[in-house]
């Protein structure tokens, strides 16, 4: 074990849900690197598991980093966790694991819960393939052009919300998805798991009816994506499509790539329908 990081999944909730062999990486290891100390400390004790932790989460600065890895480097071995699930998915460790691979750090990566996978195989929606959002932004404008690039992807698509952002998100992720089939999974793996299916507006008229205490918990929506008849530009001819993000605010050049994405062809061919 001299000289690795290990990539240890953590439960999302259900404590059976940790692997022996990720028990046992964690028992060997020579200290643990945690994204919050206190969640690593309590985990290590329901385990039984003594070990040193470092704090590593998304304010780490650049010299604690090289530290972790001169330890590293030097032999000694460690296990990367995060508060629940798989680290450096959506996930500060995933600066860590950049800065081994670079440093040419051996890693090793452990199979085990997330949330995102959870969710999907229990959508029955298209999962053959599908992308990872993760969170969306804070920022407001940010936020509601990161929901329209999502509003033109093809493939079945995740998305992780905090609780305390499920009454602003839900009216806005209506507003563009609203008749896309969705789940909401509610707590996953915990006492209170829950399952929301239906259309977005479907669900979030339902989150109005909903007491507080009915709402409080983590969620993962796993959204369809956009079919050929939903394309808001199948009846456009390629030069409308580029003026109607020009009248948007986007540049000229920044359009006829929106319109080449949306299109899924080259932006070379949008530039050149525009220009002759």
């Amino acid at each position: 074990m001299a000289g690795i990081l290990y990539i240890v999944p953590t439960p999302i909730g259900n404590m059976g849900d940790m692997t022996p062999r990720a028990k046992e990486i964690l028992e060997n290891v020579d200290f643990v690197a945690s994204e919050d100390t206190r969640v690593g400390g309590k985990l290590l004790m329901l385990l039984g598991i003594k070990k040193p932790l470092v704090s590593y989460h998304e304010h780490t600065s650049k010299n604690a980093t090289d530290s972790i890895i001169e330890r590293i480097k030097s032999g000694e071995s460690c296990a990367l966790i995060t508060d629940a699930g798989t680290p450096a998915v959506s996930d500060p460790g995933e600066k860590l694991v950049s800065a081994c691979a670079e440093a040419g750090v051996e890693i090793t990566a452990l199979p085990g819960a997330c949330a995102a996978v959870t969710a999907i195989s229990a959508s029955g929606l298209a999962s053959r393939r599908f992308c990872f959002e993760g969170f969306l932004p804070e920022n407001k404008r940010e936020r509601r052009e990161r929901i329209e690039e999502l509003s033109r992807e093809k493939r079945t698509f995740i998305l992780y919300i905090s609780p305390h952002d499920i009454d602003g998100y839900l009216p806005e992720l209506a507003d563009k998805l609203g008749d896309r089939k969705c789940i909401l999974a509610k707590e996953l793996t915990k006492i209170h798991e829950r399952y929301f299916r239906g259309t977005v507006s479907e669900i979030a008229e339902k989150f109005q009816t909903l007491s507080p205490s009915e709402k409080k918990g983590e969620y993962v929506m796993i959204c369809e994506g956009m079919s050929e008849e939903d394309a808001f530009w199948k009846d456009m001819s390629v030069e409308e499509h580029v003026e109607h993000y020009i009248s948007l605010g986007l540049s000229k050049m920044d359009a006829c790539k929106a319109t080449a994405r949306d299109r899924g062809v080259g932006k070379g061919e949008i530039y050149k329908s525009v220009n002759n």
